[in-house]
Order: C-alpha cells, then structure tokens, then sequence
C-alpha cells in the first residue's frame, strides 16, 4: 500500500519538537465521509469523526468537523487557514481524515518513485467528470503546502490518515476496504498548489508527523468494533487523546507513547489485519510530544492506580471493564437448527455459527473455528466473551509482544516464533486462547523486581484450524491465585474469566493480544 507517506520519505527529519507548555492550544481538523454519491460509500467513516471529534472536545482542543457532503475541499482549506492564522508557535494543529483514498499517474513528471501520486477523495469527486469535479481531491502535494505553512509559524503538525491507497489481504473479510479505484488516466493538475507543492518534497520538516493507518503492502479495511463498522486507527486514536496514551499521566502524549499505544490497540482491534505507519518512521527524540492534553488528566476518584515520572506519582484513573462498554455477552447468528449458548445475546454485528459446515466466523467474516459442534459451541462464544474483557482492559495499558515471521494468516505447516518482553510490572501471566475455546497456560512469573523475556520458538501450525489468541498480562497485583487456576487442565474461558474479573478489574494491568489466523493452505 502506498499512502502519503511516501511523499514525505524524502524529507530530513532530524530536529526534536520542543516540549511544549501547556499553555499551548491544540487545533484540531477533523474529516469523515461515509456517503459517496459517485462511488462505493463506506460504514464507519463518520462513527470515526464523530468519535475523534468527541474525544478532542473533551481534551480541551478547537475542533472543526466536517462529515460527508459538509466535506467540501474549499471548506476544509478554509478551516485550515483559519487555523494556521490563529496558531501561533509552539501551538499543535491535528488533522484526521477517515474515507477513501486512490492514486493518480503522477502530476510533475518524475515526481514520484513510482509515478503515482495519492489523494484523498472528498464526497464530490467523480472520476467520471473529472475536469468538473477535480476540486473535490487533495493531493498529496497539496497536503505538503499546507503543512509548510503551519511549519512557517512553527506550528506543530500531526495528520492521521485512516483511508488507504493500495494493497490486498489474505484473509476473507466481509468489511469494506477504504480504498477507491484509482484514475487510470493522465490528467491536469487539480490546482496550482498541486503543482507548486511538489516543489516541498525538499523541505526540511521539523515539526510534521504523519499517522496512517496500514504498511504500503497492507489494505485498511473496516473493522468490527463494539458491534459496529471502524476504523481501528481512528477507535485507537479516540482512546489515546481520551488519556489512555499518556501512560505516565502527566498531560502530554509523545510519539514514543503514541506508537506505543497506537501499535498495540490497531494490532488488537483489526484481529491483526494492520500495522499502521508513522512518519518519520522513528522518534525525534525520546521527549518528542505530539499530543498535549489541555485539560490534562483529571485527579481519579475511587479505586486509582498510580504511575510514576520525574515530576512524582500522579494518579491516573484505572476503569472497570462495564465503564468501558463490556457487557459480558456477544452478538450471535446461529445458521441453522441449534439451541443457543448462553451470553450469546449482544447487540451490533454478529458472530455467526453455521450448523450445518460447523463453521464459526467473526464479525469480520474470518473463519475463527471448525467443527464447532453443538457440544463446542459454548466454550467458543465463552472465548471471545473473554476476549472482549481483554481487549477492553489493554485498551487502557497495552502491552507489546511479537510474532515472526509477520503474516495476517499462517499456513499448516509453517513455524513462528512468538516473543513476550519483560515488562515494567513484576508480574507476568501468559496463556492462548485457542480456536476450539481451549485455555492453554504457558507461563507465569510471580514476586520479581521485573519479569523476564517469554518465547515459544519455533512452533508448527498444525490442525485445529481457525483464530488463536495469545495472551499476556504483566501487573504489580498478586497473580498466584489466577496462575492456579490457569494451571489447571481443565481451567475453562469462563472460569478464567471470573478470576481475571475478581483479581484484576479496576486494577493497574497491561495485556498484550496477538491474534494467530491459521489455515490448512493459503
């Protein structure tokens, strides 16, 4: 997948923003289409605005929205240079965009490495009609000349792109891909600034960071999330600025906690599907912001966990499970003649059990199990009942852990290699989830200063054929009762489930969730 990326690729980037006060303002452009009349419209781009929008609000920052046919390009460059002509240095403008993104032959010849440039495609836009309509795209060289003018004033610049421009996927999902057919056809700059802006490619941006949502070689599809059609990136994004970013809760979110964050909740909300892609691709410096919290982060009140910086320990609010939506039940389609388990009665997209093929898919439409019998069925539905637990609890403190070689789905046959650091808490719990419902406990590490580094080496997929989740929770609370229970072999999601809810709900944990897809051939 190419994205607008590429177009900063050739930047230097090698200055560090300064930290900046908190007396400085964050603006915030924000953008959703959903309804395109002249092409495939989508399902979850303006949730994703809506959402951001909401988040941002809360945080204190300016925020302009634009949704649908409010999407106008001469509105949206407007709000920009209103903007721009507030802010002054040190101050942060945030542009999100959620919808479709395509590629055009590229506009100066010998621009682009691989004579495309990209866009972002407005509600407007008809490629049909494209000398009437070629207002309503913005093209990468376009966001370049934007973003220089913000750099002119020493204006922070952070641009999260959740569309896509290239790319294909293994695995069978039934969500749509925000990825719009491309022009094929040579055609004549959309504006002058189209044209000027290629020029920018040389300019030395200090103070631009470009967020987007999948790797060049990836898709970015809509994901199911809390029962509805998303963007994982924009869910994840939402969640980072609402606080859950800023892990040492002192009001400003850097790049380091941002990927940190970003990298773990896009991983865990797509089922893996996506890596998203900063730019540049490392961090300018350890101390680098790109989000401050206006407000910061209001003192907790009831049960608080606290984390500790230079500055002392600062309380940081820890929520239950239920405060963050849990509801302890999936939806569930049932294909068929078949009795129906229990805590299978969720609202939002379904799960769905064929009978008949023994088929169990998620709500994206991957297979998650087979030969799911009626005797089976219950503790699968228990698994992602679980599962949804933990999501929601690293959706506050992800964890990070790996699997190599890096795939969206594994073939029988095929070794990996799965790695969990050590991390900052003395605790460590480590088990899979597997695609029958099955709890397999691999290793626990109790009473420590730190935890040390978990691998499994060298395993074989191998049948039962579906989705496995490995699961790994590090946290300074007392682990040996769960350990017990995951220690014994008939431990079940659903006792599980009880223990993790009683020992460490509300409590200060970090979980980390690597989904593994497999199949008997690819």
């Amino acid at each position: 997948m190419r994205t607008l990326l590429p177009r900063l690729l050739a930047l230097t980037l090698s200055a560090a923003f300064p930290l900046p006060a908190f007396a400085a303002q964050t603006y915030a452009l924000v953008v959703g289409v959903d309804q395109y009349p002249n092409d495939v419209s989508l399902d979850g781009a303006v949730r994703d605005a809506e959402d951001v929008y909401a988040s941002m609000s809360a945080a204190g920052f300016k925020v302009k929205k634009f949704t649908n046919a409010e999407a106008r390009k001469d509105d949206l460059r407007k709000a920009w240079t209103d903007m721009v002509a507030e802010a002054v240095s040190g101050d942060t403008i945030i542009f999100t965009y959620a919808g479709h993104g395509a590629q055009m032959p590229e506009l100066i010849a010998g621009d682009e490495a691989d004579g495309l440039d990209e866009f972002l495609q407005l509600p407007g836009f008809d490629r049909n009609r494209y000398e009437e309509t070629s207002k309503e795209i913005i093209v990468d060289n376009e966001m370049n000349a934007w973003f220089a003018e913000a750099e002119g004033k020493g204006v922070h610049v952070l641009f999260v792109s959740d569309s896509c421009f290239s790319g294909g996927m293994s695995r069978s999902i039934k969500g749509k891909s925000r990825l719009a057919p491309a022009v094929t056809v040579k055609l004549a700059p959309p504006s002058q600034e189209a044209v000027a802006g290629a020029a920018l490619k040389e300019i030395n941006f200090k103070q631009v960071t470009v967020l987007a949502a999948s790797l060049e070689s990836q898709p970015t599809p809509e994901v199911i999330i809390d029962g509805e059609p998303r963007g994982a990136l924009s869910w994840s994004f939402a969640r980072a600025v609402e606080g859950s970013a800023d892990r040492d809760g002192n009001g400003i979110i850097t790049r380091i906690e941002l990927e940190d964050y970003i990298f773990s909740n896009v991983k865990n909300r797509s089922e893996a599907l996506q890596v998203p892609n900063f730019m540049p691709q490392v961090a300018r410096s350890e101390s680098e912001v790109v989000v401050t919290l206006t407000r910061g982060i209001p003192a907790a009140t009831g049960d608080t966990a606290t984390t500790t910086n230079d500055a002392g320990t600062i309380p940081k609010t820890i929520k239950t499970v239920k405060e963050l939506g849990w509801t302890g039940k999936i939806a569930l389609q049932i294909d068929g003649e078949a009795a129906r388990p229990t805590d299978a009665e969720g609202t939002g997209t379904p799960f769905r059990w064929d009978v008949a093929t023994g088929t169990f898919y998620t709500p994206n439409g991957d297979v998650a199990a087979e030969n799911v019998g009626a005797d089976r069925i219950q503790p699968v539905v228990d698994k992602y009942v679980l599962l949804d637990f933990l999501k929601a609890m690293a959706s506050q403190n992800p964890g990070t852990v790996s699997l190599a070689p890096v795939k969206d789905i594994y073939a029988a046959g095929q070794r990996l290699r799965f790695d969990a650091p050590p991390g900052r808490y003395p605790n460590m719990l480590v088990f899979n989830l597997a695609n029958t419902g099955e709890v397999q406990f691999l290793d626990m590490q109790a009473a420590g200063t730190s935890s040390s580094e978990f691998k499994l080496t060298d395993v074989e997929i191998v049948k039962p054929f579906g989705a496995d989740h490995l699961i790994t929770i590090w946290t300074g609370e007392p682990v040996d009762a769960i350990g017990a229970v995951l220690s014994d072999k008939n431990v079940t999601a659903a006792t599980l489930l009880q223990a993790l809810l009683t020992r460490l709900d509300g409590k200060e944990a970090s979980v980390a969730i690597q989904p593994l897809y497999t199949r008997e051939t690819l």
